[in-house]
């Protein structure tokens, strides 16, 4: 028999969840000494596939479920209790890159369990081939193109985030299943492996994250960087997060030297009156900050036609 209470008083709840986070970090602890390398299988999660239809979540030692409730050690538990069940072990295959995280057992998973929809990620990075979001991930990793960076913001962070965005927008443009280049679904214990996006540069690489979740995972924050990366405390715009980031010399600011600057070239301008002008475009991409925007079936009146002569 199983009994079942419901505790809504606020002073008890908040005794048993400081309990229980004890709990659960204890739990996380034993996976904390295991390396991805050192496994003999992986395991798989297709729990969130009833929304998220081509998600399935590849849980390691060093790389939780997104929703941060499945570990390694409960992957393989579960999967032995229930080999058909939605959590199954994932055969490791070829390592074809241990830095990125690809391993061909993890590729062929993916392309089996999602019907063929993604067939190649890298557990590591959130750019170019990155792990599935489902949904119910506990926080979301987003790329902020001003300033070359990477900032977290974690579910229960009710105001918004230093782009101007709150939580539940940011998480759309992941959830689902979709391999989203600049935005990854993880787990607050993924923020305490040494693998966390390491191919975008791990902690080096991160901004922003809300003062809540980074005062939880500030002891594996490494101690040159943790005062360097703002919180809604010191930064509520890019504008000033820039400003943080210069004052406080965060490794992404070298990213910014690196952009080269091109100079324009000297023009002769010559204006020309010309009949209104209707253009009609369609599938025409326009490259900005990062991200790649198509117009489809759109048009494009001119006014007025500036012929430059370009001087060498």
């Amino acid at each position: 028999k199983i009994q079942i209470t419901f505790i809504t008083d606020p002073k008890k709840v908040k005794k048993m969840y400081d309990e229980a986070l004890k709990v659960y970090e204890a739990r996380d602890a034993k996976a904390r000494g295991m390396k991805d390398e050192d496994a003999d299988a992986f395991y798989g999660c297709t729990l969130c596939q009833s929304f998220a239809p081509t998600h399935c979540c590849v849980i390691t030692p060093q790389r939780y479920s997104n929703c941060g409730s499945i570990s390694w050690f409960d992957g393989r538990a579960s999967a032995r209790v229930d080999p058909k069940g939605p959590v199954f072990g994932i055969e490791k295959g070829e390592c074809l890159d241990p830095f990125k995280g690809e391993y061909t057992g993890v590729n062929a998973t993916m392309k089996e369990k999602t019907m063929g929809e993604i067939t190649r990620v890298w557990l590591y990075t959130a750019f170019e081939n990155p792990h599935t979001s489902c949904g119910c991930f506990e926080a979301v990793a987003f790329y902020i193109p001003e300033v070359d960076g990477l900032g977290i913001v974690h579910r229960g962070f009710k105001d918004l985030t230093v782009n101007g965005l709150p939580f539940s927008t940011l998480a759309d443009s992941t959830a689902g299943g979709r391999q989203v280049e600049g935005f990854h679904g993880l787990s607050i214990e993924y923020m305490r492996s040494p693998k966390l996006l390491q191919v975008d540069g791990g902690w080096n690489r991160i901004v922003w994250m809300p003062a809540t979740v980074k005062e939880r995972v500030k002891d594996f924050i490494p101690k040159d960087i943790v005062d360097k990366i703002a919180t809604e405390n010191e930064a509520k715009t890019i504008d000033e997060l820039k400003v943080f980031l210069k004052e406080m010399g965060h490794p992404v600011v070298e990213r910014w030297k690196a952009i080269p600057v091109e100079v324009a070239p000297e023009v002769e301008e010559v204006e020309a009156a010309a009949p209104s002008l209707e253009i009609p475009i369609s599938g025409v991409p326009i490259t900005a900050g990062g991200f790649e925007i198509i117009l489809k079936d759109a048009k494009i009146y001119a006014k007025k036609v500036i012929i430059r002569r370009v001087k060498k």
